[in-house]
């Protein structure tokens, strides 16, 4: 097996001190916090980094994890692409969104099941919870010591991705944790995790609440059309907390697009496989045992179904997850 030594030496290969490296990233606190030690990894080996997303942030934790720790990310509709002759994924596949598209990239580093390889660099490692776990690995191959504000952003990386080691968790991500804490400034970690709700994410749970669905042990909800896609994910999390309820399935529709988010209690078939077999052929689907994500193409899901008022599309996700969610793994 190779070592974390020979992964970060093969991974330099690919730079020079001239190389202008573009970091492209699917904004989260696991991606955010990756793309930043991916520049403190090249700091002083290459010319430039640019960190760069393309997704809408609007979670309160995410815009002050930016905030606190600095993140220095740039909306990818301000960056000149022709500039850079190097380019970099983390906490993503190329395949994973049609925003990573168009790009021929250098290194794809990733914790999420293996979908796309197509790199002269890969890293893709599914048993982690957190790719900021594999970089910290990194880190610690360099004997780099990380700043507060890197190792505060990696911690929040892979508590986020966790759910604080509820989730996907493995003892890499614990040790990661522990090296991490030495160096992290709690206070940033408590700022970022306080800031979780805004008042219009409480008024979107309190409308979820009063129109969930709740079937078979399964809450369902959709919100109709919507412009935070965040919120789905705030709903989501909190219907898995309802007592006897193991799917949390919660659906919008942004820009034409319906974005479907799966959460579920990690003892029956995996979320992402079955959001793969529910929605795969109307966009792109997946995710990991207890968590999953579908972006679909709102004229695909209109072939099928006729209708897609929010009443239509609520029965069709109910009806799409039902056929496939499966039961309990004994």
């Amino acid at each position: 097996m190779i070592s974390n030594r020979e992964r970060i030496k093969l991974f330099l290969s690919h730079f020079s001190g001239t190389s202008k490296v573009l970091v492209v990233i699917n904004a989260d606190p696991d991606a955010i916090a990756s793309a930043m030690a991916v520049k403190r990894i090249l700091w002083r080996r290459v010319s430039e980094v640019v960190i760069t997303y393309f997704n809408r942030i609007t979670r309160p934790d995410n815009l002050a994890m930016i905030e606190y720790t600095e993140a220095g990310i740039v909306p990818m509709a301000n960056v000149d692409r022709s500039l850079f002759d190097k380019f970099v994924v983390v906490d993503s596949q190329p395949n994973h969104n049609e925003n990573f598209s168009g790009i021929e990239y250098n290194a794809i580093i990733d914790h999420h099941p293996i979908s796309c390889s197509d790199g002269a660099f890969v890293d893709i490692r599914p048993d982690y919870g957190a790719c900021s776990t594999m970089f910290t690995e990194y880190l610690r191959s360099l004997k780099i010591k990380p700043s507060a504000k890197l190792a505060s952003a990696l911690m929040l990386g892979i508590k986020t991705d966790t759910a604080d080691f509820t989730r996907q968790a493995s003892s890499k991500d614990i040790r990661a944790f522990q090296f991490l804490y030495k160096y992290a400034n709690m206070n940033i970690v408590t700022k970022v995790e306080r800031a979780h709700m805004t008042e219009s994410d409480l008024d979107f749970l309190g409308n979820a609440i009063r129109h969930r669905i709740v079937q078979d042990n399964r809450a369902f909800y959709h919100a109709g059309t919507m412009s935070k896609p965040d919120e789905l994910v705030v709903a989501a999390d909190f219907f898995l907390s309802i007592a006897g309820v193991n799917w949390s399935v919660v659906s919008g529709v942004v820009d034409k697009t319906l974005i479907v988010i799966l959460r579920n209690d990690g003892l029956r078939k995996g979320a992402g496989k079955t959001a793969q077999e529910a929605f795969a052929k109307f966009g792109s689907a997946g995710g990991h045992k207890t968590m999953a994500r579908a972006e679909l193409d709102i004229s695909l899901i209109r072939k099928e179904i006729k209708r897609v008022n929010q009443k239509a599309l609520t029965q069709w996700v109910v009806e799409r997850i039902t056929q496939t969610a499966g039961k309990k793994i004994e």
